[in-house]
């Protein structure tokens, strides 16, 4: 029997609808399998959390999610309750930051039965690789004066150590793909962090002589994502950058509620954290209508960390077939509920 240990934190707005949703479907999957189990624990931190307490994880949280082998998040953040650089920051940017999760994943594919906004989307299948722990989103920096002559200073970090490990982790994951890697980058504008990204690109892509490669300038690359996505395999990608390229992703699939994301600790030490890429969405809190698909393949994606890439893929089967099927909610041009949503995939999970 494997018993795997997971930290369950709902979070604010939908996150408390899509996360019961995506747990039900690992229940089934543990009943249908007979030698998995998923023993999880709840956490309510959260906005809330921060109005009665100040602090969006109480002082030992870190060290309480130390213990569990992943973290289980749904969604952070409710701006009319708290200001979202204090949401974030106190919760999602500190679980990165603590547990070493210095890689971000996100796939983007076409779905069947998902109708992309592109005219001719053709058949796209990529995951962007995201540096996570440092680059544009860096700490280092400040304010000075008021008024006319105030002055914000934000410095992006790059270090070889950070840039080329982000590298690695996509030449890897292209050998395990359709073999080729193309590079995020702005050389031609960034006159430092850039040129740098593109020279230690060019060092570690010696290593992997049979992974086809390409550097494209992040104006053009998000244009080429609009116009012809099916081209790419792996995309590695600053900070910033993914993060831009990786909602982009998201939306030619035809909803961001699709879209899972992984943060991955690469040592060991600490655990990773899943979550899907919508955010707490709180104009349909409440409604019944949340897409749980994103968070769905968000609990795939770590079955595939866990080992488990057979149910894993067996699970976004299933979550096609549905989708094909026009069970879908809202934002796919369906009428389906979460909960219609969620017993349909089950059903689906029970006749393996």
């Amino acid at each position: 029997m494997k018993n795997y240990e997971i930290a369950v934190i709902p979070g604010d707005g939908i996150g408390r609808e899509v996360v019961p949703s995506a747990l039900q479907v690992l229940d089934t999957i543990s009943e249908v399998h007979g030698g998995l189990r998923f023993k999880t624990t709840e956490f309510d931190w959260s906005c809330e959390y921060y109005l009665e307490h100040g602090m969006m994880m109480p002082e030992d949280g870190i060290q309480t999610l130390s213990n569990f082998e992943a973290i289980f998040l749904g969604a952070v953040g409710n701006p009319t309750l708290v200001p979202d650089h204090i949401s974030l920051w106190g919760l999602l940017v500190k679980i990165r930051r603590e547990f070493e999760q210095v890689i971000n994943i996100r796939p983007a594919k076409l779905m069947k039965g998902v109708r992309s906004p592109l005219s001719n989307p053709k058949e796209f299948d990529f995951i962007v690789v995201r540096e996570n722990s440092e680059g544009e989103y860096s700490e280092i920096g400040g304010r000075i004066h008021r008024g006319e002559d105030e002055i914000a200073v934000q410095n992006a970090v790059f270090s070889r150590k950070g840039t080329e490990r982000a590298m690695r982790y996509a030449f890897e994951l292209a050998k395990h793909r359709r073999g080729h890697v193309t590079s995020a980058t702005k050389s031609n504008g960034i006159v430092h962090s850039m040129p740098f990204w593109d020279e230690v690109f060019n060092d570690v892509k010696k290593e992997y002589p049979n992974i086809d490669t390409a550097s494209i300038h992040i104006d053009a690359l998000a244009a080429f994502f609009v116009n012809r996505p099916h081209t790419f395999d792996v995309i590695v990608a600053s900070n910033l950058f993914g993060d831009i390229l990786t909602d982009l992703g998201a939306a030619i699939m035809g909803s961001i509620g699709i879209a899972p994301a992984a943060n991955i600790n690469l040592n060991g030490k600490y655990p990773s954290m899943f979550e899907p890429v919508h955010g707490s969405a709180p104009d349909i809190v409440g409604k019944g209508i949340a897409n749980p698909i994103g968070q769905i393949w968000t609990a795939k994606m770590m079955l595939d960390h866990f080992g488990e890439t057979e149910l894993g893929s067996k699970l976004l089967d299933i979550v096609e077939q549905v989708t094909e099927a026009g069970i879908v909610t809202g934002d796919l041009g369906g009428k389906a509920t979460t909960h219609e949503v969620t017993e349909e995939i089950c059903n689906r999970i029970k006749l393996l």
